[in-house]
């Protein structure tokens, strides 16, 4: 699940200047708690247990309520300072079921105490599903917190487990659909967030996207498979070296550009809205001069912090996919505030717009709107500043900005051109 973010002060702002002066402390409205540091599937891609950073190993399996308790005064306190109507809480694993109904029940109850009369909690819950169907108290326990539920499903049975396979080999397709028809129909269907997929190149696009659509989610999240320079995309080993200018077409090799334009195109194309797919319409909005709300696009300050089960206050858990330590602040609830975390070097990197970016991606026309791509993706061994090279879905990102580009740049030419000819506009 991929994190949103706070508006950005917009182009012509402190953020697009590399010359201007320091940004605004940009307050956290997002807190992403580890719950559990476990999972009960092994799947191959995961960045958790798969890549670079390993210390899972060395964490507790569960958030305790001491530390629960600590986080939650942590969050009310910032929230007092800077007074957002609204924080979002997600609730993040491993696997963050595998606590049981009863000691989540223990943990929303924590933090929706500390949180009331101060700001709105907006709880979110990103599960592979299988427990849902295993253990029913979990969803009575989500349904009174009101916790919206997002599912990863890789589209169908065998491309889902291909990839997302219990410990003992044994694919988590069937038990994931279970999860997601208790979710889909009946009383829960208000607490279904919409289901993520990662993009498989073995995997037929079009199919996939249907395979995931007959699931009727509000929203797909279709993420980029977590990859740097240094540990290069499935299906590319050989791109390891980050271009020296900005895209032009030809783009070189595109297949993941190539996947997601083939879903975009039966995506838009369809005769009614079928769902939501966050990736393009946030492409979308900022081609049309918007603000993004998604890390993975565009150049808003992040506001996002995570804790793990241990109390440690660390940034965004994908970039554990770069190097050992990649997410570390060296802070935790116990000795440090958010407003600590806030003004973190680490943090702040984040929040400066293009001024944050490298050269080659300071000079690209697409900056607005691709941001240079997941800030994860951007890793190079000896690259400084560190995390200011391309993504390394860079060229694929060209391929899919100027795409949907090309697409709204002539759809909103015909509506134009409707407006002036009144019987093209009675159609």
């Amino acid at each position: 699940m991929h994190a949103t973010r706070s508006p950005s002060p917009g182009p012509g702002g402190p953020d697009d200047d590399p010359a201007a002066g320091p940004e605004p402390l940009v307050p956290f409205r997002q807190f992403l708690l580890k719950i559990h540091s476990r999972c009960d599937l092994a799947c191959d891609y995961c960045y958790m247990y798969e890549a670079a950073d390993q210390s899972w190993r060395g964490r507790p399996r569960r958030m305790e309520l001491e530390t629960v308790r600590r986080t939650a005064a942590l969050i009310a306190a910032h929230a007092r300072e800077h007074r957002p109507a609204e924080v979002r809480i997600v609730l993040h694993g491993g696997e963050p079921l595998l606590v049981g109904a009863r000691h989540l029940e223990e943990l929303l109850g924590v933090l929706a105490g500390a949180l009331e009369g101060v700001t709105v909690p907006r709880f979110v819950l990103q599960t592979n599903g299988v427990r849902l169907g295993r253990e029913p108290a979990l969803l009575e326990v989500l349904d009174r917190y009101g916790v919206r539920v997002g599912v990863s499903l890789d589209g169908t049975a065998a491309d889902h487990d291909r990839h997302r396979r219990r410990p003992d080999g044994g694919g988590s397709h069937a038990a994931t659909v279970r999860a997601l028809d208790l979710l889909a129909a009946g009383p829960h269907r208000h607490l279904y967030a919409g289901v993520l997929c990662v993009v498989d190149l073995a995997a037929d696009p079009v199919g996939t996207y249907e395979a995931l659509l007959a699931h009727t989610p509000p929203r797909l999240d279709l993420l980029l498979p977590h990859a740097t320079w240094a540990a290069p995309p499935p299906g590319l080993p050989r791109r390891t070296t980050p271009p020296d200018r900005p895209p032009e077409a030809p783009y070189g090799p595109t297949p993941y550009g190539d996947w997601l334009c083939a879903v975009f195109d039966r995506w838009y194309g369809a005769p009614r809205r079928e769902t939501g797919i966050r990736l393009f319409e946030e492409i979308m909005v900022l081609l049309l001069g918007g603000t993004a709300r998604s890390e993975a696009v565009g150049l808003t300050p992040v506001d996002l912090v995570v804790v793990e089960t241990d109390g440690a206050i660390e940034q965004a858990d994908s970039l554990k996919v770069s190097y050992p330590g990649a997410p570390e602040t060296g802070l935790d609830v116990f000795r440090n505030s958010f407003a600590e975390a806030a003004l973190h070097p680490a943090f702040r990197a984040r929040q400066r717009g293009t001024a944050g970016l490298g050269p080659v991606c300071r000079a690209c026309p697409r900056a607005r709107v691709c941001g240079g791509g997941l800030y994860a993706h951007r890793y190079r061994p000896g690259e400084e500043p560190t995390f200011s090279a391309p993504s390394v879905y860079c060229q694929d990102l060209a391929l899919l900005v100027d795409h949907i580009a090309e697409r709204v740049r002539r759809d909103v030419a015909g509506l134009l051109g409707a407006r002036g000819r009144p019987e093209e506009a009675a159609r």
